[in-house]
């Protein structure tokens, strides 16, 4: 009658020895060495810890309605201006020049969020007066909710010059975040959220470009224009306007933050393991070899067998 295999399993046989002998003292090292020295080597290999890290989203964006802007119109340092600030307008006197504003932001997505501005600034100049310079200064609300909620001001700038007067200026770009610092995990962020030009002052250098950028670049949490692709175009006929118009997309952004508790404790566990079952296969081996071939003396425990009567 043929005979086959139903059922098998390991015995187990114990390797007993006294507390201060070599075979426990060679156990203690092999169990340090197995469970310490992974940690050590996932410490070494660029950090244990989660630091930072980042997610993407598309921030709620709206245009702020406020803007300056100034125009050069020699080269000898004449310009016109306007802002939508009253005592601004009132300070610059004669080069003051109300233009035709038009704004449209889309929602290509229906998603709930602008993606994009679209900008139309027509501005009127003399007869005799020409064009060769604008910078423009946009505001804008900026607001992040996936890990913490972010609420701010921010701007976007433009500045173009050409040695030839031109009739038209169109601008494309994105309306990108800088961070300096990773942004945390939750909570309410709204340090930023504080307008950015006081239109109540009656103090030219509120007013002054290079005073607000600088200490708008002073924040942790700021807003640029990338990618920026500007068109010059010339030949201007008489008594028609300077026109400006400019897209800017709102995309999709990657956000630095700090991990919380549980992140951090997730993403070393993950690491740890990784690296520990390596150990454990290759220091079990040794282990195995040392106490089968009696390097280090043991006595030798049998599994208990049980007889059905």
């Amino acid at each position: 009658m043929a005979f086959y295999d139903v059922y098998s399993h390991p015995a187990l046989i114990r390797h007993r020895t006294r507390v201060c002998t070599r075979a426990t003292l060679f156990v203690c090292v092999l169990l340090c060495l197995t469970y310490i020295t992974p940690l050590l080597v996932v410490y070494r290999s660029q950090g244990f810890w989660l630091k930072s890290s980042t997610y993407e989203e598309q921030a709620v964006i709206q245009f702020q309605y406020d803007m300056i802007v100034v125009g050069a119109t020699d080269t000898a340092g004449s310009y016109i201006a306007w802002s939508t600030f009253p005592n601004f307008n009132r300070l610059i006197g004669d080069n003051l020049r109300i233009p035709s504003v038009s704004v449209q932001e889309e929602d290509r997505d229906q998603d709930g969020k602008s993606d994009f501005l679209m900008l139309q600034i027509n501005i009127p100049l003399k007869p005799e007066e020409q064009m060769f310079g604008i910078q423009l200064l946009l505001t804008f609300s900026y607001q992040l909710f996936r890990m913490s909620t972010v609420v701010m001001q921010t701007l976007a700038f433009v500045q173009h010059s050409s040695p030839v007067p031109g009739s038209q200026l169109f601008i494309c770009g994105d309306l990108k975040l800088n961070q300096r610092t990773p942004l945390p995990h939750r909570g309410l962020h709204s340090t930023y959220n504080v307008s950015l030009i006081d239109g109540s002052s009656l103090f030219a250098s509120t007013y002054d470009l290079p005073n607000i950028i600088r200490l708008y670049q002073q924040r942790n949490l700021t807003t640029y224009l990338s990618g920026v692709i500007p068109v010059w175009t010339v030949g201007r006929a008489a008594n028609s306007p300077f026109q400006i118009s400019a897209q800017i997309n709102y995309p999709v952004e990657t956000i630095t933050y700090q991990p919380g508790f549980w992140e951090m404790i997730k993403f070393a566990w993950i690491q740890y393991v990784s690296v520990l079952l390596i150990f454990l296969w290759v220091f079990q081996h040794i282990q195995t070899f040392v106490f089968q071939n009696q390097v280090l003396p043991t006595t030798a425990v049998a599994p208990f067998k049980q007889h059905s009567s």
